[in-house]
């Protein structure tokens, strides 16, 4: 088997299957199809968890193959006669499937706006993701745990029982403010309650490993929850807002303790010398902490301002010239044709950016944030095509399932941030899109990781679906 690398370059022994022909993706020299113009069937997603590697065969047998993805023209979503033409044929015979695909287009784009929920639609998805919450909670009152994960993969890749604290309470910490954002209504109180007293007792998350970063996560949502908890009238009694004013700094400063040299923060050290201080960071985890770090700093805690500018320095050097976010911070980025850094590999991590650059009070220009949430809705298939896949980055431009709620939340955020007139253009977007992922149980998810990905889904969409509601 060919050697495999991530991302980010570093090499790795996991195989990145990928559909169509059976191609597997390797090295630089891997052959690799292209799918930008096709659209799959509902047949090849997973709807439920508990399909496991048979279906995810099955799913891959019924995706396009190269030769059938040339069938369409590949330039979509503006296509041209000449995409499909081939050379010497007479140019009328080829014009007819292409005026056949433009109605197509024209069609599904009309029935994009006839098929945008109504907000009873959101209100009642909201409604059950919430109760989904309140039964999932463990009695601890964190969510999540190593159970139940469908791939040896990330059973394998995880076993350290400090990882998945870490996991743990940054699950938590994102269902904290999902529930106080929607309310809670009386049903979830008592589950928020207990939710926030795990969150002031699990403050000492460590680095699991000198290669495992994971603890990052747990201080920026710990975090998050948190300052949401201090801004919320529930939890404005003494004795209570004096214990989060506690927990607080004891985020922030383990956050701030492992910034890495370049400003930003990162899930692992793939760089050697692993040091204390990481070498490695991400656009998307810093842009989360800098929203965290800014939650916080609105509820009136002190946090130390030059960690944050390092974090936007380096978010915005991440920015590049063809408008998506470079996934880690390079001096030059890669601009391959089909890695991750273009806009099709870049469509959740412009969203984060921008959100951040907003919320640090830096100017993202109206323009920007109309190029972003426009290329991710019209290149959205990207996302639904590696949503539910259980190995990270093997669908098309190394897109992870992860990216996908993740990204929709972020996204409701830019949105808000809009003219009333534009945010009521892109609410039902946003909010289709989300709803599609909910499950007979009421939760959402996107990626296959034990049992924190439900919790984490739910609490993504409650973030976005409500703000859609109350813009």
């Amino acid at each position: 088997m060919p050697r495999q690398y991530t991302p980010d370059g570093a090499p790795s022994n996991i195989p990145l299957p990928l559909g169509g022909e059976g191609k597997v993706r390797g090295g630089a020299n891997a052959l690799r199809p292209s799918l930008d113009g096709a659209t799959l069937s509902g047949s090849t997603q997973w709807r439920s968890k508990q399909v496991g590697w048979g279906g995810m065969a099955k799913r891959r047998a019924a995706m396009p193959s190269p030769g059938e993805a040339g069938g369409f023209c590949r330039s979509m979503p503006a296509p041209s006669a000449w995409a499909c033409h081939p050379p010497g044929a007479p140019l009328a015979s080829s014009c007819v499937p292409i005026l056949a695909l433009l109605w197509l287009v024209s069609f599904v784009l009309a029935a994009d706006v006839a098929n945008a929920p109504d907000p009873q639609s959101v209100h009642d998805s909201i409604t059950r993701a919430v109760a989904f919450l309140v039964q999932d909670q463990n009695s601890d009152g964190s969510w999540g745990g190593p159970q139940d994960s469908i791939t040896t993969w990330s059973g394998e890749m995880w076993p350290n029982p400090e990882t998945h604290r870490a996991w743990k309470v940054a699950t938590t910490g994102l269902c904290v403010a999902a529930l106080l954002e929607v309310g809670p209504p009386p049903e979830a109180a008592d589950a928020t309650d207990r939710a926030v007293q795990y969150l002031l007792h699990n403050a000492d998350v460590k680095r699991p490993n000198e290669w495992d970063l994971m603890n990052n996560w747990a201080y920026i949502y710990g975090l998050q929850g948190l300052a949401a908890a201090a801004g919320h009238p529930r939890y404005a009694a003494p004795a209570i807002h004096e214990q989060i004013a506690a927990a607080v700094p004891k985020y922030f400063d383990a956050l701030a303790h492992f910034q890495s040299v370049d400003g930003g923060w990162g899930y692992l050290a793939f760089d050697v010398p692993r040091t204390q201080r990481p070498q490695w960071s991400t656009s998307f985890m810093t842009a989360a902490a800098v929203v965290a770090m800014e939650d916080a700093k609105r509820q009136g805690f002190i946090v130390d301002q030059a960690v944050i500018d390092r974090a936007v320095r380096l978010v915005q050097r991440c920015r590049l010239p063809n408008g998506a976010y470079s996934y880690h911070a390079r001096v030059i980025p890669n601009l391959h044709s089909e890695y991750i850094d273009q806009v099709k590999g870049s469509l959740s991590r412009i969203q984060v950016c921008q959100a951040a650059l907003l919320a640090a009070g830096r100017d993202v220009p109206l323009e920007d944030r109309r190029f972003g949430l426009t290329h991710f809705f019209r290149e959205h298939k990207f996302l639904d095509i590696a949503m539910h896949k259980p190995v990270p980055h093997e669908a098309y431009y190394y897109n992870s399932g992860y990216f996908y709620l993740f990204g929709h939340y972020y996204a409701g955020l830019v949105i808000a941030t809009l003219p009333p007139e534009e945010q009521a253009q892109w609410w039902p977007k946003l909010c289709r899109e989300i709803l599609k992922t909910q499950q007979e149980d009421g939760s959402m998810w996107d990626y296959d990781v034990h049992r924190y990905d439900r919790p984490y889904g739910v609490a993504f969409s409650l973030l976005a679906l409500h703000r859609s509601l109350t813009p």
